[in-house]
């Protein structure tokens, strides 16, 4: 095959990449494994300002549950989220929300959220660590809404709760689940963020 119908070979292929129509929301949202539609909850973040998924319309988000009495996974698990949020920032992806539901909102007041925010080297800017609703409003939303266990541990101040981040796209719908403690696959999450732009 000589130069020129290599180049030509080049320009088509081009050409038709280039008119290949973008996959819908439906399609892409059908490549994920998991396809779940959030409800809503009314809470307050870390600087006691209300917010509610309302606020996320619009934007790919990424979500998990904590809480900051936690003796095990939390804290790895923040961690995690705070490397994810550097990593998003040194590929250009800024436009992304991170979110921390409290699922222990009774402990975890405005004030609590933010120092634990604050030692685990979160950026506010797009991340919001929420609290404010009662307990069987974020057990309720957790199992509902990501499918997630969400429940205090009897006789104890430890709960059981999901050790994933979730990714959600611009319509509020649950897309995939990753693990955040012990193998983070980082450069998956920011290929599927990117898949969504």
């Amino acid at each position: 095959m000589n130069i020129k119908s290599i180049l030509l070979s080049i320009i088509v292929l081009l050409f038709i990449t280039a008119c290949s129509p973008k996959p819908s929301i439906e399609e892409i949202e059908q490549s994920f494994p998991m396809n779940l539609s959030t409800g809503d909850i009314e809470a307050v973040n870390q600087n006691n300002e209300p917010f509610t998924l309302k606020n996320l319309e619009g934007k790919v988000w990424l979500a998990s549950f904590i809480f900051t009495n936690c003796e095990t996974v939390c804290s790895p698990m923040t961690a995690t989220m705070s490397k994810l949020q550097t990593q998003l920032k040194e590929a250009g992806i800024q436009d992304i929300e991170l979110i921390s539901f409290s699922i222990d909102p009774e402990n975890d007041t405005t004030e609590v959220l933010r120092t634990f925010g604050e030692e685990m080297d979160a950026d506010f800017s797009n991340w919001q660590f929420l609290t404010g609703y009662t307990q069987d409003e974020i057990e309720s939303f957790a199992n509902t809404s990501f499918l997630s266990p969400a429940a205090r541990i009897d006789e104890s101040d430890q709960f059981i709760h999901s050790t994933s981040i979730y990714l959600i796209n611009q319509r509020g719908t649950v897309l995939k689940q990753y693990d955040a403690v012990a193998a983070t696959p980082f450069e998956e999450i920011i290929e599927d963020i990117q898949k969504l732009k």
